[in-house]
C-alpha cells in the first residue's frame, strides 16, 4: 500500500498514477474522503475520552445536585464514547479496505499504455535463419517428443489439460537448470531457500495477489490457504511483523518452489506444449533493501538475469513494460524476453520488478536506521521459470536431426552431455 500522507500531500501524482494503470481515478477521492472521516473522528474520540476522563476526576469531589448532574453527564458521555469509537473503527476499516485498491505508484519514466506499448531497451544474441541452415524448425512440443522429454497426453490424462509430465533427458534438463541457476545466484550473495507452497491470506494480500491477480489464485476453502504463483509470495512475507537492523541490508533469498496458476483469460492462449500451464518451477530472487537504493537494486537484478540468458546462449531482448501492464504491487517492471523460433517472436521469460515500499507496508516490514523506523524496499526478479526455458532451449538450440546442442553451463548438471540425442523416431 502507498503512504496515507503522499495521498493527502500530492492526490494528483496518485490519480495519474491510477489514470496510467488504467485502473478507477474515483477511487482516489473515495480513500480521501474515507481518511478524513477516519483522522476527524478520531480526533472526536479523543476529545471524549479526554472530557470523560476529567469528568471521572470530578465526580468524586462532587455532592448533591452537582454530582447527579455529573452523573448524568457521565452516562451521556459514555454512550457518545461508544458511538464514536464504532464511528472511528468503521472509518478506520473504510480506509484500509479502499487502500488496498490502489495500486503502487507507477515510476514516472514507465512507458504509459497498455500491453503492445512497451519500449525496447536492448537487444542480445543473433537469432538463428534456420533457412539458411537448410531445415524447419520443429517446435518445442515435436521435439521434447523427440527427445522422450515431454509428455502432455498423459498429463492431460492425470491432470487435464495444461498439465505434463518432464519424463528423462527432460526431467534431468528441469534438474539441471535449477542447480544452474541456484549456483549463479548463490556466487552472487544470493542465500538459496525452499520455500512452502502453501500460504496464508495475509501474506497471499500483503505481496499484493488478491486484488487484480485474484482470479489467477488457487484457494483451498477448507484450509483457508493459497497455492503460491510465485516464491515471492513466502519470500515477501518471510520477515512479516519484523524490525530489520539496516546493517543487515540488502537481504538476498534465491527461493526455488512449485508454482501454480489457473491462468484465468487465457483460454485459446498457448494452447500446445508447456508454455502456459498451471504448474511449474521456478528460481525467484527476492531482496529487501533501504528504499533509496531500490532502484540501483532493480538494475542489478536485471544483470543477474541477462548473464542468465546470456549463459544459456539465448537471444533475448529487455523490454521497459508499460503502466497497464505492471501488477499492482510494482512501480516498474523490466521483462526479458526470448526468441521462439516457431513463433517467430520474443516471449516473456524472466521479469524483475521494483516494488518499492508497497508489499512492506503491508506486511509490517520494516528497517531500523539509528533512531528512525521506516518501510523498506522490496524486489524480485525471475531467475528461472523452468517450462519456458525448456521451450526456448529446446528450440533455439535444435539441430537438423532432431537433437539439441547443451549450453555450456548445463554440461555439468547433465553428466557433461554435449548434445541431447532423440530417443524416438
Amino acid at each position: 500500500m502507498i503512504d496515507l500522507r503522499l495521498l493527502r500531500e500530492d492526490p494528483d501524482r496518485v490519480r495519474a498514477s491510477q489514470r496510467a494503470r488504467g485502473e478507477d481515478v474515483a477511487l482516489v477521492d473515495s480513500l480521501l474522503s474515507a481518511d478524513e472521516r477516519r483522522r476527524s473522528s478520531g480526533v472526536r474520540f479523543d476529545e471524549l475520552r479526554a472530557e470523560q476522563k476529567q469528568l471521572g476526576k470530578l465526580i468524586p469531589k462532587a455532592s448533591g445536585d452537582e454530582k447527579a448532574e455529573l452523573l448524568k453527564r457521565a452516562e451521556q458521555l459514555k454512550a457518545d464514547v461508544k458511538a464514536a469509537d464504532a464511528e472511528r473503527d468503521a472509518a478506520d476499516a473504510e480506509t484500509q479496505q479502499l487502500l488496498l485498491q490502489l495500486g503502487n505508484l507507477v515510476h514516472p519514466d514507465v512507458p504509459v499504455g497498455g500491453e503492445e506499448d512497451f519500449v525496447t531497451l536492448e537487444t542480445h544474441g543473433t537469432i538463428r535463419d534456420f533457412g539458411a541452415e537448410g531445415f524447419e524448425p520443429r517446435d518445442h512440443l515435436e521435439l521434447g517428443q523427440l527427445l522422450g522429454a515431454i509428455d502432455v497426453e498423459r498429463g492431460a490424462k492425470v491432470s487435464g489439460s495444461r498439465f505434463y509430465f518432464l519424463t528423462g533427458v527432460g526431467a534431468l534438463l528441469e534438474l539441471a537448470l535449477v542447480n544452474a541457476a541456484i549456483a549463479q545466484a548463490t556466487a552472487a550473495g544470493f542465500t538459496p531457500m525452499l520455500t512452502p507452497a502453501l500460504v496464508r491470506p495475509q501474506s497471499m494480500a500483503g505481496t499484493g495477489f488478491l486484488g487484480q491477480a485474484a482470479q489467477d489464485v488457487y484457494h483451498l476453502d477448507k484450509d483457508d490457504l493459497y497455492l503460491v504463483g510465485t516464491s515471492e509470495v513466502p519470500l515477501a512475507a518471510y520477515h512479516m511483523d519484523e524490525i530489520i537492523d539496516a546493517e543487515r541490508l540488502p537481504l538476498r533469498y534465491a527461493g526455488f518452489s512449485p508454482c501454480f496458476r489457473r491462468e484465468a483469460g487465457s483460454h485459446g492462449k498457448d494452447t500446445r506444449g508447456i508454455f502456459r500451464v498451471h504448474q511449474f518451477d521456478k528460481v525467484e530472487m527476492f531482496t529487501y533493501v533501504s528504499p533509496e537504493d531500490s532502484r540501483a537494486e532493480h538494475q542489478r537484478l536485471l544483470e543477474w538475469e541477462k548473464q542468465w540468458l546470456t549463459s544459456l546462449e539465448l537471444p533475448f531482448r529487455v523490454i521497459d513494460v508499460a503502466s497497464a501492464d505492471l501488477g499492482a504491487s510494482a512501480a516498474r517492471k523490466y521483462d526479458c524476453e526470448a526468441w521462439i523460433p516457431t513463433q517467430g517472436k520474443y516471449r516473456e521469460l524472466t521479469s524483475t520488478s521494483d516494488c518499492t515500499e508497497f508489499q512492506s507496508r503491508r506486511l509490517s516490514i520494516r528497517v531500523r536506521d539509528g533512531k528512525q523506523v521506516k518501510p523498506l524496499a522490496t524486489l524480485n526478479g525471475t531467475l528461472c521459470a523452468v517450462p519456458r526455458t525448456i521451450v526456448a532451449i529446446l528450440e533455439n538450440h535444435q539441430q537438423a536431426d532432431g537433437s539439441v546442442h547443451v549450453p555450456e553451463v548445463l554440461r555439468p548438471y547433465l553428466g557433461g552431455r554435449e548434445v541431447l540425442e532423440p530417443v524416438a523416431k
